[in-house]
């Protein structure tokens, strides 16, 4: 996993995607001073238009990535990825 800048864009609606509740939110002033002040993946609120966090990511993207879609990125962000042990047969 490697840390990823993501540029978290407002829809129209004014949402946004927050990892730390892990899941759509209003980027409004509740959000910003109850979670996104507090939060350590906080980085910043992208010039006005959004929010910054920078945080570990299991995907295979970019840094910084800039997301315009909290719904997807919501989505994509519910995989995980399992990792299968063998297993050798007792003797």
């Amino acid at each position: 996993m490697k840390r990823v800048h993501h540029i978290n864009i407002k829809n129209d609606r004014g949402e946004v995607y927050c990892c730390l509740r892990n899941k759509v939110v209003p980027l409004d002033e509740e959000q910003l001073t109850s979670f996104c002040k507090g939060c350590s993946m906080f980085a910043g609120t992208a010039g006005g238009q959004g929010v910054e966090c920078i945080w570990n990511d299991m995907r295979s993207i970019g840094s910084p990535c800039l997301i315009t879609d909290p719904v997807s990125e919501l989505k994509q962000n519910q995989t995980r990825q399992v990792r299968l042990r063998t297993v050798s047969p007792a003797m």
